[in-house]
């Protein structure tokens, strides 16, 4: 028989079947929370203070204290992952307003927060779709003004993705003005026909990518040319090579957009090279 799923909760390890969030937390009211999500490679956790950063700075943008130290935050997380025998898999940590009788203004000053964590094993490394590369539609951008916010507000995204399912694709990219701003849950880039890797620049209108910034860093080291900019579904359409980059796809192949093929319609060599360097920053890392 194996071990029941353990979660984390407002500071106690329990059985998944006994973890209860009262029905006035304000996440569950008016998703007035945020979250990140880190990988799990190897039994460890990959590029996860950058992951704990961001967590920390989307908290502070709603005015939410951070619960915990960056320590405090690891040793939960490592924990938990070891609690569940978690090899390869994802970490996911939540922080709400807290629990308060429904008004849309802020509970008193002292309201707790709620804080929340689960493990969910996944392959992540050596994922079957990377062979072949993943196919993607675009979808209007419905979203609120404040990307950059990590929010468990995901409504939009929640449509998104279910277009892309209901097309029977792995993903969609979000279009506003013309331009790819990102996936739903993840980060867009093309390269291309000269070898010029371009993805959008970081603003309010995007969430600043973990692996983004990682894929950036790789992209620099080996003598990829880097444009951070806007371009457009038909730019996109006419690149070489696309690919989406996130702590649960790492470094994800574009084959098709729209039913129309990205260059030879295979995954390009620039995106499984940048995939092939940033799985072994990964378990260097971790």
């Amino acid at each position: 028989m194996s071990n029941p799923r353990i979660v984390y909760l407002n500071g106690d390890f329990l059985p998944f079947d006994e973890a209860r969030v009262p029905i006035m937390d304000r996440g569950f009211l008016f998703a007035d929370g945020i979250y990140e999500v880190s990988a799990i490679l190897d039994r460890r956790l990959v590029d996860n203070e950058a992951h704990l950063a961001r967590l920390d700075r989307s908290l502070g943008e709603i005015d939410i204290a951070n619960p915990h130290t960056l320590a405090e935050w690891i040793a939960l997380q490592t924990e938990l992952v070891a609690r569940n025998g978690v090899t390869e898999g994802l970490v996911y940590m939540q922080v709400t307003r807290g629990v308060y009788e429904r008004d849309f203004a802020y509970p008193p000053a002292g309201t707790a927060p709620t804080v929340m964590m689960f493990t969910q094993a996944k392959t992540v490394a050596a994922n079957p779709l990377a062979a072949k590369g993943a196919r993607v539609i675009t979808v209007p951008d419905l979203r609120w003004k404040r990307r950059d916010i990590k929010s468990i507000a995901l409504l939009a995204q929640v449509l998104a993705k279910q277009q892309a399912a209901a097309a029977g694709v792995a993903e969609a990219w979000m279009v506003e003005d013309g331009a790819v701003t990102e996936g739903s849950s993840s980060t867009a880039f093309i390269v291309t026909a000269g070898g010029t890797l371009v993805t959008r620049p970081l603003s309010t209108a995007l969430l600043p990518g973990i692996t983004r910034q990682a894929v950036l860093r790789l992209a620099a080291e080996s003598g990829l040319g880097l444009e951070e900019r806007l371009f457009s579904v038909a730019e996109a359409h006419a690149a070489a090579e696309a690919f989406y980059t996130s702590a649960s796809a790492f470094v994800m192949p574009v084959v098709e957009l729209d039913g129309k093929p990205i260059g030879t319609g295979a995954p390009g060599p620039h995106t499984l090279r940048l995939r092939e360097l940033y799985l072994e920053l990964a378990r260097a890392g971790a």
